[in-house]
């Protein structure tokens, strides 16, 4: 499910871009040892420019920790302008944040220090004290993961302030104020899930979200150029793609500034291609959570049909499914085959409005399709 706004003024809606690839099995020993041939890298960033309303594509493809191709088409900015953008380049991630917080959160149950069962009005008892969450008492730390607790989200116009930095409990507040859509267990795509879990990592580790992601995750996998910005105007380092997003009155303005105190543990991360590549490689190959807790992050939540089985094309490697994260002004994704061996990084800026957004995933999906599958 796509979380939309239509312009800049409010704040960020984060996705899970729906990738539509195969969950599979980890390969075999003998499969794994495999040659695998990779198309052009750069003449698929051309043709994701070439589908309209791209301003800028960066992409890499790895397989098993090398980098086998790299591209970059367009421009960094609007028109043509800033040049093109280096494939090396930072860019925002969105909600493949929601993995990383999980794993996180997960490490915690692992050490003991926290479980899957732990109910909310247990670990955060102020948030249950304070009313800024209804049926605490029923939540689980597994239905946050899981996006089933069915607290509804927060984006709207008490959390548009692009230069206001918002705390968690504000977030909350916001959340606070909406209907719930669903019932406890039940599956909704709501960011607040993950606001939750950072409040949760924070409180068990004594640490800002920041510092324990980088501590348990970004330091010890070498991601030196990956970092979870939570000021306002906390933008992204270094040289990187400009997206664009319509205001209200149509008109496309600028959404690099993108106000980070709205996304934290939902969708803040900013990352490269090679380093969400080492990450995934690194979280598919179990080195980041023993294989019973991996699940509760890949497996699909109740209620939630498993994908179809099969990879991009017959005969080649088979993609997890997932893996992608949208906001107005970008889609990112790393599709990763299951047993870890390839990843394919891609970030797209954009210049189109919400309903346009829907169609960039079966865009990426189509450039997947040109690198690992071949030509009639």
């Amino acid at each position: 499910m796509i979380l939309r706004r239509a312009t800049l003024t409010g704040a960020a809606s984060l996705a899970c871009a729906a990738l539509v690839l195969s969950a599979a099995p980890p390969a075999t020993a003998s499969t794994a040892a495999a040659p695998v041939k990779v198309g052009d890298v750069q003449k698929a960033m051309e043709d994701l420019v070439k589908t309209g309303h791209v301003v800028g594509a960066i992409g890499e493809v790895y397989v098993d920790g090398k980098r086998v191709g790299k591209g970059s088409a367009g421009s960094r900015l609007l028109d043509g302008k800033g040049g093109a953008i280096p494939s090396t380049a930072r860019y925002r991630i969105g909600s493949q944040t929601k993995t990383m917080t999980a794993t996180a959160a997960l490490q915690l149950v692992k050490e003991g220090k926290l479980s899957l069962d732990d109910k909310l009005s247990e670990v955060l008892p102020e948030v249950a004290e304070k009313d800024l969450v209804e049926r605490t008492d029923e939540i689980t730390v597994r239905n946050l993961i899981q996006l089933t607790s069915g607290i509804p989200d927060y984006i709207g116009p008490d959390t548009s302030d692009p230069t206001r930095n918002y705390r968690p409990a504000d977030l909350l507040a916001a959340s606070r104020k909406n209907t719930r859509p669903v019932d406890v267990g039940t599956f909704n795509y709501s960011n607040i899930n993950y606001i939750l879990l950072g409040m949760i990592i924070e409180k068990l580790s004594g640490r800002s979200l920041a510092a324990e992601l980088n501590r348990r995750l970004f330091a010890p996998l070498g991601m030196r150029h990956t970092y979870l910005p939570t000021k306002a105007t906390e933008g992204i380092k270094g040289p990187h793609g400009h997206g664009y997003a319509p205001d209200e009155t149509g008109t496309m303005r600028d959404a690099d500034k993108i106000n980070a105190s709205t996304m934290l543990g939902a969708g803040g991360v900013i990352s490269t291609a090679r380093e969400m590549s080492v990450f995934q490689r690194a979280f598919r190959q179990g080195k980041l959570l023993p294989a019973s807790l991996t699940k509760v992050i890949t497996d699909p939540p109740p209620g939630q049909p498993s994908p179809p089985a099969g990879g991009p094309c017959s005969g080649n490697p088979e993609f997890a499914a997932g893996g992608g994260g949208s906001a107005p002004g970008f889609t990112a994704a790393t599709l990763t085959s299951s047993d870890g061996r390839l990843q394919f990084a891609v970030s797209l800026t954009l210049a189109m409005d919400n309903d346009e957004r829907s169609t960039v995933p079966s865009r990426i999906t189509n450039a997947l399709k040109s690198l690992f599958c071949p030509a009639k």
